[in-house]
Protein backbone atom coordinates (compact mmCIF):
# COMPACT_ATOMS: atom_id res chain seq x y z
CA UNK A 1 0.00 0.00 0.00
CA UNK A 2 1.17 3.53 -0.77
CA UNK A 3 -0.10 6.82 0.60
CA UNK A 4 0.52 10.50 -0.02
CA UNK A 5 -0.01 12.85 2.91
CA UNK A 6 -2.41 15.69 2.18
CA UNK A 7 -3.13 18.56 4.54
CA UNK A 8 -6.35 16.85 5.67
CA UNK A 9 -5.19 13.22 5.57
CA UNK A 10 -3.84 10.48 3.34
CA UNK A 11 -4.57 9.67 -0.28
CA UNK A 12 -4.20 5.99 -1.15
CA UNK A 13 -2.68 5.08 -4.52
CA UNK A 14 -1.06 2.31 -6.53
CA UNK A 15 1.43 2.78 -9.37
CA UNK A 16 2.45 0.14 -11.89
CA UNK A 17 4.38 0.13 -15.14
CA UNK A 18 7.80 1.09 -16.52
CA UNK A 19 9.57 3.89 -14.65
CA UNK A 20 10.31 5.76 -17.88
CA UNK A 21 6.82 5.44 -19.43
CA UNK A 22 4.30 8.31 -19.61
CA UNK A 23 2.09 8.44 -16.52
CA UNK A 24 -1.61 7.63 -16.87
CA UNK A 25 -3.86 8.61 -13.95
CA UNK A 26 -7.08 6.60 -13.51
CA UNK A 27 -9.84 8.25 -11.45
CA UNK A 28 -12.73 6.22 -10.03
CA UNK A 29 -16.45 6.82 -10.09
CA UNK A 30 -18.70 7.59 -7.15
CA UNK A 31 -19.10 4.58 -4.87
CA UNK A 32 -16.10 2.62 -6.18
CA UNK A 33 -12.38 2.55 -5.51
CA UNK A 34 -9.17 2.13 -7.49
CA UNK A 35 -9.95 -1.56 -8.06
CA UNK A 36 -12.64 -0.60 -10.57
CA UNK A 37 -9.72 -0.38 -13.03
CA UNK A 38 -8.40 -3.89 -12.36
CA UNK A 39 -9.28 -5.12 -15.85
CA UNK A 40 -7.41 -2.24 -17.51
CA UNK A 41 -4.15 -2.24 -15.57
CA UNK A 42 -2.43 -5.38 -16.94
CA UNK A 43 -2.53 -4.13 -20.53
CA UNK A 44 -2.15 -0.39 -19.95
CA UNK A 45 0.79 -0.85 -17.59
CA UNK A 46 2.78 -2.33 -20.50
CA UNK A 47 2.77 1.10 -22.15
CA UNK A 48 2.18 3.56 -19.31
CA UNK A 49 3.10 4.10 -15.69
CA UNK A 50 -0.43 3.62 -14.42
CA UNK A 51 -1.28 5.67 -11.34
CA UNK A 52 -4.66 4.91 -9.80
CA UNK A 53 -5.94 6.24 -6.51
CA UNK A 54 -8.95 6.23 -4.20
CA UNK A 55 -10.79 9.52 -4.47
CA UNK A 56 -11.20 11.36 -1.15
CA UNK A 57 -14.05 9.76 0.81
CA UNK A 58 -13.55 6.38 -0.87
CA UNK A 59 -11.50 3.23 -0.34
CA UNK A 60 -8.50 3.76 1.90
CA UNK A 61 -8.19 7.50 1.31
CA UNK A 62 -9.06 10.17 3.84
CA UNK A 63 -12.70 10.73 4.76
CA UNK A 64 -12.69 14.40 5.70
CA UNK A 65 -15.69 16.52 6.59
CA UNK A 66 -17.96 17.35 3.66
CA UNK A 67 -19.44 18.57 1.53
CA UNK A 68 -16.67 18.28 -1.04
CA UNK A 69 -16.25 20.15 -4.32
CA UNK A 70 -14.90 18.87 -7.63
CA UNK A 71 -12.18 21.52 -7.43
CA UNK A 72 -11.08 20.05 -4.09
CA UNK A 73 -11.00 16.53 -5.55
CA UNK A 74 -9.06 17.74 -8.58
CA UNK A 75 -6.53 19.55 -6.41
CA UNK A 76 -6.01 16.25 -4.60
CA UNK A 77 -4.86 14.87 -7.97
CA UNK A 78 -2.45 17.78 -8.44
CA UNK A 79 -1.10 17.23 -4.92
CA UNK A 80 -0.63 13.55 -5.72
CA UNK A 81 1.29 14.40 -8.90
CA UNK A 82 3.40 16.94 -7.04
CA UNK A 83 4.22 14.47 -4.26
CA UNK A 84 5.34 11.90 -6.81
CA UNK A 85 7.25 14.56 -8.81
CA UNK A 86 5.17 14.01 -11.94
CA UNK A 87 5.03 17.12 -14.11
CA UNK A 88 2.49 15.95 -16.70
CA UNK A 89 0.26 12.92 -17.12
CA UNK A 90 -2.55 11.45 -19.15
CA UNK A 91 -5.82 11.46 -17.20
CA UNK A 92 -8.75 9.05 -17.55
CA UNK A 93 -11.75 9.51 -15.29
CA UNK A 94 -15.18 7.90 -15.22
CA UNK A 95 -18.36 9.66 -14.02
CA UNK A 96 -17.20 11.65 -10.97
CA UNK A 97 -13.67 10.99 -12.21
CA UNK A 98 -14.73 12.53 -15.52
CA UNK A 99 -15.87 15.68 -13.71
CA UNK A 100 -12.46 15.83 -12.06
CA UNK A 101 -10.92 15.46 -15.52
CA UNK A 102 -13.01 18.33 -16.87
CA UNK A 103 -11.87 20.60 -14.05
CA UNK A 104 -8.24 19.70 -14.74
CA UNK A 105 -8.73 20.30 -18.46
CA UNK A 106 -10.21 23.73 -17.77
CA UNK A 107 -7.92 24.88 -14.96
CA UNK A 108 -4.72 22.81 -15.12
CA UNK A 109 -4.19 21.85 -18.75
CA UNK A 110 -0.45 22.40 -18.36
CA UNK A 111 -0.37 19.24 -16.20
CA UNK A 112 -2.13 17.07 -18.80
CA UNK A 113 -0.89 15.16 -21.82
CA UNK A 114 -4.23 13.75 -23.04
CA UNK A 115 -7.66 13.52 -21.43
CA UNK A 116 -10.20 10.66 -21.45
CA UNK A 117 -13.70 11.43 -20.15
CA UNK A 118 -15.83 8.31 -19.63
CA UNK A 119 -19.53 8.03 -18.82
CA UNK A 120 -19.68 11.59 -17.59
CA UNK A 121 -21.33 14.91 -18.38
CA UNK A 122 -20.73 18.62 -17.97
CA UNK A 123 -23.64 18.55 -15.50
CA UNK A 124 -24.76 15.30 -13.85
CA UNK A 125 -28.24 15.55 -12.38
CA UNK A 126 -29.36 18.27 -10.01
CA UNK A 127 -30.76 18.86 -6.52
CA UNK A 128 -33.75 16.58 -7.17
CA UNK A 129 -31.36 13.74 -7.99
CA UNK A 130 -28.76 14.24 -5.30
CA UNK A 131 -30.65 15.82 -2.41
CA UNK A 132 -32.73 12.76 -1.47
CA UNK A 133 -29.75 10.43 -1.86
CA UNK A 134 -27.56 12.59 0.37
CA UNK A 135 -30.31 12.80 2.99
CA UNK A 136 -30.88 9.04 2.91
CA UNK A 137 -27.19 8.20 3.31
CA UNK A 138 -26.58 10.80 6.02
CA UNK A 139 -29.53 9.51 8.05
CA UNK A 140 -29.17 5.80 7.32
CA UNK A 141 -25.41 5.37 7.46
CA UNK A 142 -23.97 1.96 6.61
CA UNK A 143 -27.37 0.35 6.17
CA UNK A 144 -28.31 3.01 3.63
CA UNK A 145 -25.18 2.20 1.62
CA UNK A 146 -26.31 -1.43 1.46
CA UNK A 147 -29.81 -0.35 0.48
CA UNK A 148 -28.37 1.51 -2.53
CA UNK A 149 -27.09 -1.71 -4.07
CA UNK A 150 -30.14 -2.92 -6.08
CA UNK A 151 -30.77 0.41 -7.80
CA UNK A 152 -27.07 0.86 -8.42
CA UNK A 153 -26.83 -2.45 -10.29
CA UNK A 154 -29.49 -1.18 -12.71
CA UNK A 155 -27.55 2.03 -13.33
CA UNK A 156 -24.07 0.52 -13.52
CA UNK A 157 -24.68 -2.54 -15.70
CA UNK A 158 -26.91 -3.68 -18.55
CA UNK A 159 -29.31 -6.49 -17.60
CA UNK A 160 -27.52 -9.10 -19.71
CA UNK A 161 -24.12 -8.24 -18.19
CA UNK A 162 -25.60 -8.39 -14.68
CA UNK A 163 -27.06 -11.80 -15.51
CA UNK A 164 -23.96 -13.28 -17.17
CA UNK A 165 -21.26 -11.78 -14.91
CA UNK A 166 -22.76 -11.91 -11.44
CA UNK A 167 -19.33 -12.24 -9.84
CA UNK A 168 -18.10 -8.92 -11.23
CA UNK A 169 -21.35 -7.19 -10.38
CA UNK A 170 -21.21 -8.48 -6.81
CA UNK A 171 -17.60 -7.36 -6.44
CA UNK A 172 -18.49 -3.83 -7.57
CA UNK A 173 -21.54 -3.35 -5.38
CA UNK A 174 -19.74 -4.84 -2.38
CA UNK A 175 -17.29 -1.94 -2.68
CA UNK A 176 -20.24 0.46 -2.76
CA UNK A 177 -21.67 -1.06 0.42
CA UNK A 178 -18.30 -0.71 2.16
CA UNK A 179 -17.85 2.94 1.14
CA UNK A 180 -17.98 5.46 3.96
CA UNK A 181 -21.46 7.06 4.12
CA UNK A 182 -19.79 10.34 5.10
CA UNK A 183 -17.41 10.24 2.16
CA UNK A 184 -20.11 9.10 -0.25
CA UNK A 185 -22.53 11.88 0.75
CA UNK A 186 -19.74 14.47 0.57
CA UNK A 187 -18.84 13.34 -2.96
CA UNK A 188 -22.52 13.32 -3.97
CA UNK A 189 -22.54 17.01 -3.06
CA UNK A 190 -19.48 17.61 -5.22
CA UNK A 191 -21.17 15.96 -8.21
CA UNK A 192 -24.43 17.82 -7.50
CA UNK A 193 -22.73 21.22 -7.56
CA UNK A 194 -20.42 20.70 -10.55
CA UNK A 195 -21.47 22.44 -13.78
CA UNK A 196 -18.92 22.90 -16.56
CA UNK A 197 -21.35 23.61 -19.42
CA UNK A 198 -20.09 27.16 -19.92
CA UNK A 199 -16.40 26.33 -19.48
CA UNK A 200 -15.83 23.33 -21.75
CA UNK A 201 -14.66 25.54 -24.60
CA UNK A 202 -11.49 26.33 -22.69
CA UNK A 203 -10.35 22.70 -22.79
CA UNK A 204 -7.62 22.52 -25.41
CA UNK A 205 -5.94 19.23 -24.49
CA UNK A 206 -6.57 16.31 -26.87
CA UNK A 207 -9.71 14.59 -25.51
CA UNK A 208 -11.50 11.27 -25.97
CA UNK A 209 -15.08 10.85 -24.75
CA UNK A 210 -16.47 7.35 -24.07
CA UNK A 211 -20.20 6.74 -23.63
CA UNK A 212 -22.48 3.80 -22.94
CA UNK A 213 -25.58 3.51 -25.11
CA UNK A 214 -27.52 2.06 -22.14
CA UNK A 215 -26.16 4.44 -19.50
CA UNK A 216 -29.16 6.00 -17.69
CA UNK A 217 -26.98 8.38 -15.66
CA UNK A 218 -24.78 10.07 -18.26
CA UNK A 219 -26.27 9.50 -21.67
CA UNK A 220 -24.84 9.48 -25.18
CA UNK A 221 -26.49 12.90 -25.59
CA UNK A 222 -24.37 14.11 -22.67
CA UNK A 223 -21.33 12.74 -24.47
CA UNK A 224 -22.23 14.58 -27.66
CA UNK A 225 -22.59 17.79 -25.66
CA UNK A 226 -19.04 17.34 -24.42
CA UNK A 227 -17.81 16.58 -27.93
CA UNK A 228 -19.56 19.60 -29.41
CA UNK A 229 -17.99 21.94 -26.86
CA UNK A 230 -14.45 20.50 -26.60
CA UNK A 231 -12.73 21.40 -29.84
CA UNK A 232 -11.25 18.48 -31.73
CA UNK A 233 -12.47 15.85 -29.25
CA UNK A 234 -13.33 12.30 -30.29
CA UNK A 235 -16.34 10.29 -29.16
CA UNK A 236 -16.82 6.51 -28.98
CA UNK A 237 -20.05 4.93 -27.75
CA UNK A 238 -20.56 1.27 -26.93
CA UNK A 239 -23.24 -1.10 -25.75
CA UNK A 240 -22.77 -0.61 -22.01
CA UNK A 241 -24.31 1.05 -18.99
CA UNK A 242 -22.57 3.40 -16.54
CA UNK A 243 -19.46 1.40 -15.57
CA UNK A 244 -18.41 0.90 -19.18
CA UNK A 245 -14.82 0.00 -18.33
CA UNK A 246 -16.00 -2.94 -16.20
CA UNK A 247 -18.62 -4.06 -18.68
CA UNK A 248 -16.52 -3.67 -21.85
CA UNK A 249 -13.22 -4.87 -20.42
CA UNK A 250 -10.72 -5.34 -23.26
CA UNK A 251 -12.71 -3.24 -25.74
CA UNK A 252 -12.52 -0.25 -23.40
CA UNK A 253 -8.85 -0.82 -22.66
CA UNK A 254 -7.84 -1.04 -26.31
CA UNK A 255 -9.76 2.12 -27.23
CA UNK A 256 -8.05 4.10 -24.47
CA UNK A 257 -4.65 2.66 -25.39
CA UNK A 258 -5.16 3.45 -29.07
CA UNK A 259 -6.08 7.05 -28.30
CA UNK A 260 -3.24 7.68 -25.89
CA UNK A 261 -0.61 6.15 -28.18
CA UNK A 262 -1.82 7.91 -31.34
Amino acid sequence: MAFVQLQSGQLHYEIQGPDDAPVLVLSNSLGTDLHMWDAQVPELSKFFRVLRYDTRGHGQSVVSHGPYAIEQLARDVLDLLDALKIKRAHFCGLSMGGLIGQWLGIHASDRLLKLVLCNTAAKIGGPDTWGPRIDTVEKGGEQAMKDLQPGTVQRWFTPDFARDHADRVTAAIDVLAATSPVGYAACCAAVRDADFRKELGSITVNTLIICGSHDPVTTVADGHFLQNHIKGSQLSDYYAAHLSNVELGETFTLRVKEFLLS
